[in-house]
């Protein structure tokens, strides 16, 4: 990828200022505050997009930092770049109101969408990331930040397992791991509802069982109490007052004296007073009348004292018909009570056997636990395979890292071994050096060559954007550093306050475009495809 041209339309400190760019070297010089690292933004900001903080955050946030001077509703800008042998006019409009990103193809009119993902497939899939631990040096910041690790492995998984970079192992492994949740939190689950089922049929079997203890005692005493009632009515049989009970279940209700009983006396009384001769037949008839009026003055003496209420006589002067049906019914009540028992007692031990069959593992559950396992078998393949990856990835890594380091050290440092987490170390002479041993100029250098070797692996040759970055560099490493950029970059936007950057070029016969940003012309010099600003 190629950057042809910047249109500031209304950023920061610019209002519609355009910078053309050629291949190669581009100086763009400038003193202190002219505007470099505006410009610098800038291609971010077109490329990558940029956001505004929210609450406390949006005071000194980078949008708020760069937001236009003069007229802050228009914050915008355009940019044109060269991708796969076509050129594309990007068009951006930063305000939180009108925000639009437009793309189009300058050689067919198409038009694409940043939505749907085009810009990022015309940036070969570089990400804000790795382009600000990469190819883009900002000031003072040589140093890779920490994301730039976990780049890398990922982008190592990705490439030496498929061929390309289009695999994201970093975000398998993560489904994997979100399916696993899934399925620990359906087996989870599965435990909850057997214990929710468990404490049902506890629950229930102790209702049960305070059932069968209850019927068990009535039966119990309905069992007594037929046994009772059996035993009054064999009583009742062999008892002669009995018969008396004959006479009063017949005897019609409320009398004292039975008509039968006054019919019977007086059929006694004409036969003895017939029979018996005269004179004894007077005095045995009257011996007999004065016997039946004493019997009627003692039966309505007795009457008397056993009158009682109406319920109280129905509880007490029961008929041996009423009491053969209470029986009845009292056995009636024990069976009912026994067919209720047994029922209960065979849901009480059915109970018991389901939860016997709850103790045991489920299928369901040994599914879920056979997915658990072949889960994380595949987790652990594939953080096993990045782990080889990842040593495959250090050695391609170091290898590169060490030709730079060597370019622009003259062959001083000729090793740069890079360890887990991008911990870089020098070797030389068999000595590991670690680079807070070193200057800042070379740690600097380590720096600038593990940032161009991970760019190189990491997907298509992008533009170097270097801000003042060689302000600790000796002449003699500059000049090695800008001959390495001619060689191996296609494109190099080198903004500088100093002098010195041009007069290496030009001492070295490398060719560079320049544009000087307090001015806002582009001198010619000694360079080549000059264009005016």
């Amino acid at each position: 990828m190629k950057i042809c041209s910047l249109l500031l339309g209304s950023f920061g400190k610019f209002l519609n200022k355009k910078i053309t760019l050629s291949e190669g070297i581009n100086l763009l010089y400038g003193e202190n505050e002219s505007g470099k690292s505006t410009i610098h933004m800038f291609i971010r900001a077109m490329l990558f997009g940029m956001e505004r903080g929210r609450g406390r955050a949006a005071i000194n946030d980078t949008f708020s930092m760069y937001e236009p001077w003069e007229n802050p509703n228009f914050y915008s800008g355009k940019m044109r770049i060269e991708a796969g042998g076509k050129h594309f006019f990007i068009e951006r409009n930063f305000d939180k109101y009108t925000k639009k990103t437009t793309i189009v193809c300058e050689e067919d009119g198409e038009e694409l969408s940043a939505e749907d993902g085009d810009l990022e497939m015309l940036l070969n899939g570089l990400t804000p990331s790795v382009y600000d631990n990469t190819v883009s040096i900002a000031q003072l910041k040589a140093a890779p930040g920490g994301s730039l690790a976990s780049e890398l492995e990922n982008y190592a998984n990705s490439y030496y397992a498929s061929g390309d970079d289009s695999l994201d192992i970093d975000a398998a492994v993560s489904v994997l791991k979100g399916k696993k949740k899934e399925v620990e939190k359906a087996a989870q689950a599965c435990v909850s509802e057997k214990k929710t089922q468990r404490d049902r049929l506890e629950q229930e079997a102790s209702y049960i069982w305070r059932d069968i203890h209850r019927i068990t005692e009535e039966q119990e005493k309905l069992k007594e109490e037929i046994a009772d009632r059996r035993k009054r009515e064999e009583e009742i049989g062999e008892n002669p007052e009995q018969k008396q009970r004959v006479i009063d279940e017949i005897r019609p209700e409320k009398w004292r004296i039975h008509p039968l009983e006054i019919l019977i006396f007086l059929l006694i009384l004409v036969g003895a007073f017939a029979v018996i001769p005269r004179p004894w037949n007077f005095l045995v008839t009257i011996v007999l009348f004065l016997s039946f009026l004493i019997y009627v003055w003692n039966r309505m003496k007795v009457g008397k004292k056993q009158e009682k209420t109406e319920p109280e006589r129905i509880l007490e002067e029961i008929t041996p018909t009423e009491e053969k049906i209470s029986l009845e019914r009292l056995i009636w009540a024990w069976e009912r009570g026994e067919e209720e028992r047994k029922g209960k007692q065979v849901r009480y031990e059915n109970i018991q056997e389901e939860l016997m069959e709850l103790d045991e593992v489920s299928d369901t559950y040994l599914e879920y636990d056979r997915q658990k396992a072949a889960i994380q078998m595949a987790i652990d393949r594939i953080q096993t395979l990045s782990e080889h990856l990842q040593k495959k990835l250090r050695v391609d890594l170091n290898a590169r890292a060490s030709e730079i380091i060597g370019d622009i050290t003259g062959g001083k440092y000729n090793r740069l071994v890079i360890e887990d987490g991008l911990t870089p170390y020098l070797l030389s002479e068999g000595r590991r050096i670690s680079i807070r041993q070193v200057s800042r100029g070379s740690v600097e250098q380590v720096y600038f060559a593990l940032r161009m070797a991970v760019g190189e692996m990491m997907g298509e040759e992008f533009p170097v954007i270097l801000d003042d970055t060689f302000a600790y560099y000796d002449d003699v490493r500059l000049e090695q550093t800008l001959e390495w950029l001619y060689r191996n970059k296609r494109q190099v936007l080198l903004f500088t306050c100093q002098k010195r950057e041009e007069e290496m070029l030009k001492n070295l016969g490398i060719p560079y475009g320049k544009t000087e940003l307090s001015s806002w012309r582009l001198l010619s010099g000694n360079a080549v495809d000059s264009q005016s600003v």
